[in-house]
């Protein structure tokens, strides 16, 4: 857990915001991970957020259900996954779990924050469970060092920021109404998202949900704490599967280099 915090102070400290790239498990395949593990970390990856892959992905737009679909198929199991991560953890930046409320419940809280743990991971995400119903998964998770991640939409109400006050690691900063995936430009409300969310919680900010290119980064890591980017790059792995860790090696780092520069300038 405070190996997140850890993360996001360390970029603040370079004047720049903290890069949090998604891949999803099991896409091209399992055995791939490790590999794009490090070529994001080497990139200069933060926090890294793995996505474990689910047959009704609310939150996810069309370039990550095909992914999830695809690692579904190709039989990815929660426990594959904890055993793959458990190999590389140690070596990476702190790795956070994207999940949905319903694969949890099926391996049963307890036993995933145990397992989770015990593999190296810091923290989860999951998108569909509302927060004003979460504090037993949020006990259990924190119980075993584990953050789980608040998310803030620009719909929500300041009932619900002064309730995510309680939350750990980062707030993930939704910056649409609506699924992920690549967009053309970053929502104009971006700016007062963040600070509405800061007027509550004390926890850094990061945004997502349609963040593709370095401009957009620099754009975002303006204002934010933190910049996530999930479907660019999953589809960029999809287009080189046979090059998947270079091709993620050289955005992701087209990204970070973007924010070094916005550093650099300020």
């Amino acid at each position: 857990m405070d190996r997140i915090g850890q993360a996001f102070r360390d970029a603040r400290e370079e004047g720049r915001s903290a890069l949090i790239p998604y891949v999803t498990a099991g896409f091209p395949t399992l055995d791939r991970l490790p590999g794009l593990v490090k070529a994001l970390t080497r990139a200069g990856a933060d926090v890294i957020e793995i996505g474990i892959p689910f047959s009704d992905p609310l939150a996810d737009g069309p370039v990550l259900q095909r992914a999830a679909t695809e690692a579904l198929e190709a039989g990815t199991r929660i426990r594959d996954i904890l055993r793959v991560v458990s190999e590389i953890a140690a070596e990476a930046p702190p790795l956070v779990f994207l999940t949905y409320i319903n694969p949890v419940f099926r391996y049963g809280v307890e036993a995933f924050a145990r397992d989770s743990a015990a593999a190296g991971v810091a923290g989860w995400i999951i998108p569909d469970l509302p927060w004003l119903e979460s504090r037993a998964v949020r006990d259990t998770a924190s119980q075993h060092g584990l953050a789980l991640i608040p998310l803030a939409a620009p719909t929500s109400t300041d009932q619900h920021l002064k309730a995510i006050a309680r939350g750990q690691g980062f707030v993930y900063g939704v910056s649409v109404t609506g699924v992920t995936g690549v967009r053309e430009a970053v929502d104009t409300g971006v700016e007062t998202l963040v600070e509405r969310v800061k007027t509550y919680v004390g926890l850094p900010v990061a945004v997502g949900f349609g963040i593709s290119t370095p401009d957009q980064a620099r754009e975002v890591g303006r204002v934010a704490d933190g910049v996530i980017v999930g479907s660019a790059l999953v589809k960029t792995i999809a287009e080189h599967r046979d090059t998947a860790e270079d091709a993620a090696y050289q955005f992701v780092r087209g990204l970070r280099e973007a924010l070094d520069n916005l550093a650099a300038k300020a």
